[in-house]
C-alpha cells in the first residue's frame, strides 16, 4: 500500500465534496461495515455495526410484545409455487428472486425460493392454525435475514441480503386489520423519534409505490441530510389477498366461513444506514445516545511515571463503576499509547461522551468532557460525573432530533406550478415538495420521468400537513390534497 493509499484510507470525503463518498467512508472508519466482496451485493456487518442493530432489535421488540406480538421463525427456504399463488406479489418480486435448484448433488423437483418476504410461507402455514374466530387476531412477528438480488448495492441501505423483522397478523375483519396496520405505523414512528432522534412523516404509500401484493402501503419517511427521502419502515394492509390465496378461512361468530384480513410491516438494518446519514459530520458517525453501544469512553492519559499510571488507572476504573451503576455504558481503554489516537477513534466510532483524565486532573478533582456533537471540550468535577453525564446524554438525544427537524423543515416547500417543480428539483434536489396531485398513476410517472422525484407519502392527519383541496400541479386537474414529493434512496 503507498502512503497516499494509506492516507486516503483513513480520510473522510466531506460531504459537500461527495456525499455517497462521505456515507461509505463514515462506515468503513466507524467500524459498522464493510463490502463481502466474496458474496455479490453482500456486507459484513462488524461488531460495532452489529451492536447497534442489536440496540434497534431489542426495543423495537419490547415495543412489539408490549402490542401482543409473539416472536417466531419460518423456513429460509420458500416453494416456487408459493410466490405464483399472488400474481402481483410474485411479479413484483421476480426480478430480486435468487432460487435454489440443486440440494444434495440432485434436481429439486420444484425449486425454492430464498426468502425475498414471508407473505406466502407464513399465509401457508396460518391455513392450518386458523380454524375460527377464537383463534384471531393471530399477532406473529419474525426476526429474519432476505435477500433481495439487487442489481446497485450500497450498504446498508439496499444489499442482496440483509436482516430485518417482518410482522404478520390475520384479523376478523378488515377494521381490526386497519387498527393493527397504523398502530405498528405509530410504533415506528415514535421508535424513530424517541431513540434514533429521527423525525419521520407518517404517511400513505400511492399505490405505484406500495408492496406488491397488498391492499394498500404505509410508510414512515425520513430526510437525509442531503435532502433525499428514505423510506423507514413501512406497514402494509393486505386485506384478503393472501387469504384467499392461501385458502386462510375462519367460521365468523355467525358461523359462516370467511378468508382473513391480513397485515404485514417491517424494518431492517436499512436504519443503521438512516442514523448515519441523519446526524453524522464530517469527522465520523454521530450516533444518538439511546443507541450507541458505548455511551461514553475513558481515555485515561498516561505519564512515564508507572506510580501516576495506576493512580490515573484506579480513579479511571472507579468513574467506570459509578457510570455503569447508573445504567451508562461505557468502556475504560486501559490500553497502553498516547490519547490522541484514541480520541480519534472513538470520534470516528460515533461515542457520544468522552472523558479525560490524568494526574492533574486527578489532584483538581475534574475530569475533561467532549461531547461527540459539539466542538470545545469542558471541565467537570468528578463528584458530580454521573449526574452530568446523564444530564449530557438526554441533551445530546434531543439536539439531534431538533437539529434534524429543523434541517427538514427548512427544506420543505410549498410549490403550486410544475415549473417551480422542475426548478426546484433540478437546482436544489435536495428538497420534500408539498404539492397537489390529481391521484392518477400517469401524473405520478410523467413527474418522475422528467424530474426524478416521487410521491413519498400522502401525510396522515395530525402532522401539519392539512388536506386542502386544490389543483394538480402537473395537469391542472381537481386535487383532493397535497402530498410529499422528493427524490429517494
Amino acid at each position: 500500500m503507498s502512503k497516499q493509499e494509506s492516507k486516503d484510507l483513513g480520510r473522510i470525503t466531506p460531504r459537500a465534496e461527495a456525499y455517497a463518498d462521505w456515507y461509505q467512508d463514515v462506515i468503513r472508519e466507524g467500524k459498522l461495515a464493510e463490502v463481502a466482496h466474496v458474496v455479490k451485493g453482500c456486507m459484513v456487518i462488524k461488531p460495532h455495526g452489529y451492536a447497534i442493530w442489536e440496540k434497534i432489535q431489542a426495543d423495537l421488540d419490547r415495543r412489539f410484545k408490549e402490542t401482543g406480538h409473539q416472536n417466531a421463525y419460518f423456513p429460509l427456504l420458500i416453494p416456487e409455487s408459493f410466490l405464483k399463488k399472488e400474481a402481483e406479489h410474485v411479479e413484483g418480486f421476480s426480478p430480486e428472486l435468487a432460487v435454489v435448484t440443486i440440494a444434495g448433488g440432485e434436481k429439486l423437483e420444484e425449486p425454492y425460493v430464498i426468502r425475498p418476504t414471508s407473505e406466502t410461507i407464513i399465509g401457508h402455514f396460518f391455513s392450518q392454525w386458523i380454524q375460527s374466530w377464537r383463534d384471531l387476531p393471530m399477532l406473529i412477528n419474525q426476526w429474519a435475514n432476505v435477500m433481495r438480488w439487487e442489481l446497485r448495492t450500497r450498504m446498508f441501505l439496499r444489499t442482496s441480503e440483509f436482516l430485518w423483522q417482518e410482522g404478520h397478523t390475520a384479523h376478523a375483519s378488515h377494521e381490526e386489520a386497519m387498527e393493527e396496520v397504523l398502530r405498528m405505523l405509530t410504533v415506528y414512528a415514535d421508535f424513530a423519534h424517541e431513540y434514533m432522534a429521527m423525525p419521520v412523516i407518517r404517511g400513505k404509500k400511492s399505490d405505484n409505490e406500495k408492496f406488491a401484493g397488498a391492499v394498500a402501503s404505509y410508510t414512515i419517511e425520513a430526510m437525509m441530510q442531503d435532502g433525499k427521502a428514505l423510506q423507514a419502515g413501512t406497514s402494509h394492509d393486505l386485506g384478503q389477498n393472501f387469504g384467499k390465496a392461501f385458502d386462510v378461512k375462519f367460521q365468523n361468530k355467525e358461523g359462516k366461513q370467511d378468508y382473513v384480513y391480513q397485515t404485514s410491516w417491517g424494518v431492517s438494518t436499512r436504519l443503521i444506514g438512516a442514523l448515519i446519514m441523519t446526524h453524522s459530520d464530517d469527522d465520523g458517525l454521530v450516533l444518538p445516545p439511546k443507541l450507541a453501544p458505548i455511551q461514553a469512553v475513558i481515555v485515561p492519559f498516561f505519564r512515564k511515571s508507572a506510580e501516576e499510571n495506576a493512580r490515573v488507572l484506579e480513579r479511571g476504573r472507579a468513574m467506570q463503576a459509578e457510570l455503569k451503576a447508573a445504567g451508562i455504558s461505557v468502556k475504560l481503554d486501559d490500553r497502553e499509547g498516547q490519547p490522541g489516537p484514541k480520541f480519534y477513534e472513538y470520534e470516528r466510532m460515533g461515542v457520544p461522551l468522552r472523558f479525560g483524565l490524568g494526574p492533574k486532573d486527578i489532584d483538581n478533582n475534574v475530569t475533561e468532557l467532549k461531547r461527540r456533537d459539539q466542538k470545545e471540550k469542558r471541565s467537570l468535577p468528578l463528584g458530580g460525573i454521573v449526574e452530568a453525564a446523564k444530564a449530557e446524554l438526554a441533551e445530546m438525544q434531543q439536539s439531534l432530533y431538533d437539529k434534524a427537524l429543523a434541517r427538514r423543515e427548512a427544506n420543505t416547500v410549498r410549490l403550486d406550478t410544475f415549473d417551480d417543480f422542475k426548478s426546484v428539483m433540478a437546482e436544489e434536489p435536495g428538497k420534500f415538495v408539498y404539492g397537489h396531485w390529481d391521484g392518477t398513476k400517469a401524473t405520478e410517472l410523467r413527474a418522475k420521468a422528467e424530474t426524478g422525484a416521487t410521491i413519498r407519502c400522502l401525510p396522515l392527519p395530525g402532522q401539519g400537513f392539512e388536506e386542502e383541496p386544490g389543483k394538480c400541479i402537473f395537469t391542472g386537474q381537481p386535487s383532493a390534497r397535497r402530498v410529499i414529493w422528493a427524490k429517494s434512496y
